[in-house]
């Protein structure tokens, strides 16, 4: 895999507990400008820019794209975000209780995504890629990086380690405890290098963000009738963990009624398709689901298709074809109204709250491995809707792209 240095933007070392905030897609319009109120250096002024028009403004607005490029200029006049002094890669280690990981930030060429060497292994919503176009080509830059994996290499590992042992350029623990930490390498021309035998890369997280970058590159290359495709906007930003170091927490379900049925009745038929008995309310191995209903927690005992095909076999897809499919009417858990998708930092007892509240029925899920993600992006296949939650989650404005 090829990779790029960059000479960025970053925030000065002082200013970036401040500036770095979380990404945009894993927080609402309230609860960005929430977190934002009091804090006009936070990067979520330029990723979630409707929070400084008015309530009720529509996201996809001209207002909202015009106040990010009016925001990210601020930010530039107002020296919280500084021009790198030349090309460079980072270390971005993130440290979220006992867990640690070191990824190296850098540039991909949108021809590698386009051909199939930065692997997907989930299809993109049109609206939610129409907004972070928009947003990409209006900033002429990566607000975000894209969270891409690969298999473990010994020469990265150990240049990384190198890099870690001095200075780092910017330390701070955010609001949330998780410790974030930044080491620049300056040119980074042996890292680069190292990446050469990686034979592919993975979107861990980030689908959006990286379709969305090949789709601003092409429209500056129909634009350019002097394109090469090493102008910068064919470049964009993203951080490479090991698959090793990474934490794949689970993607759970809640489905808000049990589709004309009493809790009795649901049980029943649950227990005609799965194997069941009394739970917990997280599962001790694949294959096994918690199911919370009627105040109670059940295990099910999953049953594997003679299919072959890596995805029929993923927890989630089996829970999807078993239970909410046939007898809980989720047709598509894309486009289903009935059916919530609760992230596993929210742990299990928020998916009791839910249901206690406001009644339905509960499924607390088993985590995909990054073995299973990387063979079903190698097969070419698409993972169900919600199968994987990362943490812990990049921050935006730490480094940025320009072009």
């Amino acid at each position: 895999m090829r990779i790029r240095a960059f000479t960025g933007l970053r925030p000065t070392p002082e200013l970036a507990p401040r500036v770095a905030s979380l990404p945009y897609d894993v927080v609402t319009t309230e609860e960005a400008r929430e977190l934002a109120a009091g804090n006009p250096l936070s990067m979520l002024h330029v990723v979630r820019a409707e929070i400084d028009l008015p309530p009720g403004t529509d996201v996809h607005s001209d207002a909202v794209y015009a106040k990010a490029v009016e925001n990210l200029k601020r930010l530039q006049a107002e020296g919280a975000l500084v021009r790198e002094e030349g090309p460079s890669l980072y270390v971005y280690q993130q440290q979220m209780g006992e867990h640690v990981q070191r990824g190296v930030v850098g540039l991909c060429h949108v021809d590698d995504y386009n051909n199939g060497l930065i692997k997907k292994h989930e299809k993109t919503r049109p609206d939610k890629e129409n907004d972070r176009t928009r947003l990409t080509g209006d900033l002429s830059a990566n607000s975000g990086p894209v969270f891409l994996t690969y298999k473990d290499n010994a020469e990265v590992n150990k240049l990384v380690a190198e890099a870690c042992a001095a200075k780092p350029l910017i330390d701070f623990t955010a609001p949330d405890g998780i410790k974030h930490t930044v080491w620049r390498i300056a040119g980074g021309e042996a890292l680069a290098k190292a990446f050469l035998p990686v034979p592919a890369f993975y979107v861990a997280d980030g689908h959006h963000r990286s379709a969305s970058a090949a789709r601003v590159a092409n429209e500056r290359a129909r634009a350019n009738p002097n394109h090469t495709g090493e102008e910068d906007y064919n470049w964009f930003l993203c951080v490479f963990f090991p698959g090793s170091e990474l934490k794949i927490l689970p993607y759970n379900r809640i489905v808000q009624d049990l589709n004309g049925r009493e809790p009795e009745e649901l049980l029943g038929e649950i227990s005609f398709t799965c194997e069941m008995e009394d739970g917990t309310p997280a599962p001790a191995e694949p294959g096994r689901v918690s199911m919370y209903l009627a105040g109670k927690w059940h295990s099910l005992k999953l049953e594997p298709p003679a299919d072959t095909n890596p995805v029929a076999r993923l927890d989630v897809e089996m829970l999807q074809q078993q239970v909410l499919g046939p007898l809980l009417g989720i047709e598509d858990p894309r486009t289903s109204d009935r059916i919530e998708f609760a992230g596993g930092i929210r742990g299990t007892d928020y998916l009791k709250q839910q249901v206690d509240k406001n009644g339905g029925v509960a499924f607390s899920m088993y985590p995909v491995t990054v073995q299973q993600l990387m063979e079903i992006a190698d097969a070419g296949r698409i993972m169900p809707p919600k199968s994987t939650w990362f943490e812990p989650k990049l921050r935006s404005g730490l480094f940025i792209h320009t072009f």
